[in-house]
């Protein structure tokens, strides 16, 4: 990804093929990475793309881009009988620390919930993780509860704590990104 200074702003826009490269750039940036897809070479970036993009998916993803590269990645699985949307997001190592991750979540979760069409927006994220709490936070969602020793990390039970946003809950004071769409 190379050197970023602090005063550059991200921009969100749709997630496109030639995105693959970044996106396995962004995967390979931390083993940590490996909780959010099978992701360890071009094809499987090319394909985790795909995935997303394809025809009939129920995904809406937007990329976090700097100078229109793909740092970051926040998505909305979307159960449109319920209009309801699973939430997650991603960021490449380097980008990490900065607030772009908040701000592109608070940014997407305003966006489905306003004109969307979605009423409620949910997350879960390992209840050891203080950077996605803080995410959730700036994005507006609440604290819903924790499931127990869900996931099994290198041997170990972790809880994961999850999170809901409802169309009626007050809109975040996180400030948001420009969106691009296609």
């Amino acid at each position: 990804m190379g050197r970023i200074t602090r005063s550059v702003s991200p921009i969100l826009r749709t997630l496109c093929p030639e995105d693959a490269g970044d996106v396995h750039q962004a995967f390979a940036s931390n083993i940590d990475m490996q909780r959010q897809g099978d992701v360890t070479t071009l094809d499987d970036a090319e394909r985790y793309v795909s995935r997303l993009l394809s025809a009939g998916s129920p995904q809406l993803p937007w990329a976090i881009c700097i100078d229109d590269r793909l740092v970051g990645l926040v998505n909305i699985g979307v159960d449109e009988a319920n209009r309801n949307g699973w939430f997650s997001y991603w960021m490449h190592v380097d980008g990490r620390g900065r607030g772009w991750t908040s701000r592109a979540a608070a940014t997407v979760a305003n966006w489905a919930l306003e004109g969307g069409g979605l009423e409620r927006l949910e997350l879960g994220h390992r209840a050891n993780n203080p950077a996605s709490e803080a995410v959730a936070h700036a994005a507006g969602f609440v604290r819903e509860g924790t499931e127990r020793g869900k996931f099994l990390i290198a041997g170990d039970r972790i809880d994961v704590a999850t999170y809901g946003r409802l169309r009626s809950d007050p809109i975040p004071d996180t400030d948001v990104l420009p969106m691009i769409t296609a």
